[in-house]
């Protein structure tokens, strides 16, 4: 079970949401270098970056903290990278720059043909990112409900060729209320690509129930709010998760 530190990046400085609301943010950090070689000490093997503002705006914004945070991690580990990716000029700069990984989550929805091009240029580097509440999948920064399906949905990206899939249920998100396991092993019965849990990640008790899971497809879990304010020790959950996974 790979355990993700995420960093979302506000106005340059590192930042937690609740439900990805923009005016119920707390800053834990005004260093994203020193943030992401902090999660780098600890034992993390891959990390997770949002661009928050260009999430809201529709294009890059925070890329000089992003460039920070590659500097600062060199080749160590894999760094993903979403949050305002609209274009394949886009993706192809961030890719250059170093991110391994690059998530498409508003776009994919709302134009699919540019997730299927993003998959057919970048083979091996697309991530999508869902957003759902209820089943139900969100875009625009999860400030606008859909019809669909968020199980519909992945079943077609996955035959587009993503990577992966990251599920979050943003009513959880930021609200250390607990992963939402069953939709997540839900969404990871229904593909045969992984998939990794995001949202309301509280504690030991959600990375234990996930590691159960493991061999359901649940590849890993986004780690926010719990890793910050201290509920989690990131090493300590890495280690039983590892333990867990032998």
């Amino acid at each position: 079970m790979l355990l993700i530190p995420a960093i979302d990046l506000k106005d340059g400085q590192c930042v937690r949401l609740q439900q990805g609301d923009m005016n119920a943010s707390t800053t834990f950090g005004d260093d994203p270098a020193a943030m992401a070689r902090r999660w780098l000490d600890a034992g993390a093997r891959r990390l997770h970056l949002v661009d928050l503002n260009g999430a809201f705006a529709g294009k890059p914004v925070n890329e000089g903290a992003v460039k920070s945070i590659l500097r600062a991690v060199g080749d160590d580990i894999p760094v993903q990278l979403g949050g305002g990716i609209r274009d394949l000029d886009t993706i192809e700069r961030y890719l250059d720059d170093g991110i391994r990984y690059v998530i498409i989550g508003t776009a994919a929805v709302k134009n699919p043909g540019f997730l299927k091009d993003a998959c057919s240029a970048f083979g091996g580097h697309i991530i999508v990112g869902l957003g759902a509440k209820d089943g139900k999948v969100a875009t625009d920064g999860w400030s606008k409900l859909t019809g669909h399906e968020v199980i519909d949905l992945a079943r077609k990206f996955e035959d587009y060729g993503v990577e992966s899939v990251i599920y979050t249920d943003i009513g959880r998100d930021g609200m250390l209320t607990g992963i939402n396991v069953e939709a997540t092993v839900r969404l990871a019965q229904a593909l045969t690509i992984p998939v990794i849990a995001s949202g309301g990640l509280s504690g030991m008790d959600d990375i234990e129930r996930l590691c159960a899971v493991q061999t359901e497809g649940v590849e890993g879990v986004i780690c926010g709010r719990a890793i910050y304010t201290g509920a989690l020790d990131f090493g300590t959950a890495q280690s039983r998760a590892d333990a867990l996974g032998v």
